[in-house]
């Protein structure tokens, strides 16, 4: 399971328990992190995903986005052009994927995944991911990457 912090304590980036941190603020959401490689990302997102929706999360409250590369879904729905790659959004009865830079237009969900895949906007996706998370921010990529983000904006 992935480390989980509080919003002023430093990350753990080892693997361990899962304990719901006591967040000081409603909407600050609860921040887990995966240790990742960027190549890796994007599949330890998948398994959080799978995670999430085998544990009762609704398929509508999670929101993936990825820093590099875009998810094979996105791209794919992307294929059928953009109002109809939107209109799914706008359902907000599917796991939405989104890159970061799409993910600008994305509404808040309770649930984002990020998959830091590479990409020179990963400090970005990470802050945009936290403040479109309105309860639980999965953050799969590099430990002291991801730290180092998320101290700066917390």
């Amino acid at each position: 399971m992935p480390a989980q912090r509080t919003p002023r304590e430093p990350l753990v980036a080892t693997p361990g328990p899962s304990v719901k941190a006591a967040a000081p603020a409603a909407a600050t959401p609860q921040i887990q992190l995966v240790p990742a490689s960027a190549e890796g990302a994007l599949d330890a997102a998948e398994e959080a995903v799978d995670l999430l929706l085998e544990s009762g999360r609704a398929p509508g409250e999670v929101l993936v986005i990825t820093t590099g590369d875009p998810h094979p879904w996105a791209a794919h729905e992307l294929s059928f052009g953009e109002a109809a790659y939107w209109a799914q959004h706008d359902a907000g009865d599917d796991v939405f994927y989104a890159d970061a830079a799409a993910a600008r237009r994305a509404a808040s969900r309770p649930v984002v995944v990020v998959a830091v895949n590479g990409g020179s906007g990963e400090a970005a996706a990470i802050t945009l991911a936290l403040g479109r998370a309105g309860a639980l921010l999965i953050v799969c990529g590099d430990p002291q990457q991801i730290n180092s983000v998320l101290a700066a904006g917390v």
